[in-house]
């Protein structure tokens, strides 16, 4: 697949983007990303918007400015962090066609959350991707629900779309890109409909809309391959919030191309570092072309050798198995961003190995 040109940079596909949810990723920094191979990241629009605002976030410039991250950035709609607050609790909010009605303190006062402002806060952003506002459901979720969710999405993706072309009018250069979200829960007709609907009105890539877990937490793959075959081919498929490495393998052969997920960095804080097994093969989909590292094994403890001889990363290309079982035990804050910078490269070469086979 071709890579998806963005204003700052070209993202190779498959690609995966580490979650940097308010503008930073979780006990490591931007710089040890450099050489992983992975390219943008993943930032939170909802919590942005809270903290510390889409105004003062234009004011320094826009997140790479504000940030000092020179990659392609993606912002989420903010949609899904408001569905899954009012769907636990109805107090905070309702869903209405003009848009999202939201109460942070379950009072008085209120946010209106509509397609327009969404828009609007991501250009404040600056983002190089943009996703439309879209209503999220749960498979589980009965039909009616479901339908509601398919005729919401496609009427707010047309207005994201005209707010979007609005303010790219007359935009020099390379502008921003726009994707569109398939819903439809574990409903095919209702997928393979948001999906067409949606290219009528025409959006840069499109991703997975809903929840992949069913109420018993279980993994529906089923969901995840309608909504795939929703998406136009010519266009990137998004897979938001999914990121194992074996769900990545899975996906790929689907027909996704690119990822988000926090699994890397807080697997790396809970000690838990991925390592290849040397000699499988990487397209196994049980995920067993893979290890985990556990950092506080005993057995590590005189153990001079990089967690992974074959990784570059800055734990393995400069400190041992030994010293980052030390820095745990110790409770030092360069455990967590050695352990993270680790994990990142793992999804980095990943990465690179399922473009070259794909």
């Amino acid at each position: 697949m071709a890579d998806l040109i963005t204003r700052h940079g070209p993202v190779p596909l498959p690609n995966f983007f580490p979650d940097a949810t308010y503008g930073a990723i979780r006990a490591t920094g931007f710089e040890d990303m450099e050489g992983s191979g992975l390219t943008g990241l993943v930032m939170n629009s909802y919590h942005l918007m809270n903290r510390p605002g889409p105004k003062a976030i234009k004011a320094m410039g826009g997140l790479n400015a504000f940030t000092g991250f020179s990659g392609p950035i993606l912002t989420d709609s903010g949609g899904f962090q408001l569905y899954s607050l009012i769907r636990e609790n109805p107090a905070y909010g309702e869903i209405r066609p003009g848009g999202i009605i939201f109460r942070p303190d379950m009072g008085r006062e209120k946010l209106d959350f509509t397609p327009e402002k969404c828009i609007q806060a991501q250009f404040q952003y600056g983002s190089d991707i943009m996703m439309a506002l879209d209503v999220c459901t749960a498979p589980d979720d009965p039909y009616e629900v479901q339908k509601r969710s398919v005729d919401l999405t496609v009427a707010w993706g047309r207005r994201c779309r005209e707010a979007f072309d609005t303010l790219t009018a007359g935009m020099r250069g390379q502008r921003p890109l726009l994707f569109g979200i398939v819903q439809g829960g574990a409903d095919r007709d209702l997928r393979i409909e948001c999906g067409k609907r949606l290219e009528e009105i025409g959006f840069d890539g499109y991703g997975f809309g809903g929840w992949p877990l069913d109420a018993d937490g279980r993994y529906r793959e089923d969901v995840l391959r309608y909504a795939c075959e929703a998406m136009p081919d010519h266009k990137p498929k998004y897979a938001m919030g999914l990121g194992r490495p074996e769900e990545i393998v899975r996906l790929v052969k689907m027909g996704y191309s690119l990822f988000d997920c926090v699994i890397p960095t807080r697997e790396a804080r809970h000690q838990r570092l991925y390592v290849f097994k040397e000699g499988e093969e990487i397209w196994r989909e049980d995920g067993k072309f893979y290890a985990f590292h556990y950092a506080l094994d005993e057995r590590h403890a005189r153990d001079s050798r990089p967690v992974d001889e074959t990784c570059a990363c800055p734990l393995c290309s400069g400190h041992s198995r030994a010293y980052l079982y030390h820095l745990f035990k110790i409770g030092d804050a360069q455990a967590l961003r050695l352990a993270s910078a680790h994990n990142l490269f793992f999804y980095g070469r990943l990465m690179e190995r399922l473009r070259e086979g794909a």
